[in-house]
């Protein structure tokens, strides 16, 4: 759960320094990706964690 709350920190922080510093949008889009791997990976480790407990 560690992991998740530092990733999403980190698509944040990423988010907002791609918004206000001009010439960064790539900040941005990694921010995307990554908030998209955190969720994915989010989803991934409840579905195994179902698995061993059913």
């Amino acid at each position: 759960m560690i992991l998740f709350l530092v990733l999403l920190a980190l698509a944040v922080v990423l988010a907002i320094i791609g918004v206000s510093v001009e010439g960064m949008q790539y900040l941005l889009a990694i921010a995307v990706l990554l908030l998209i791997a955190d969720v994915g990976y989010l989803a991934v480790r409840s579905a195994l964690r179902r698995r061993q407990a059913g």
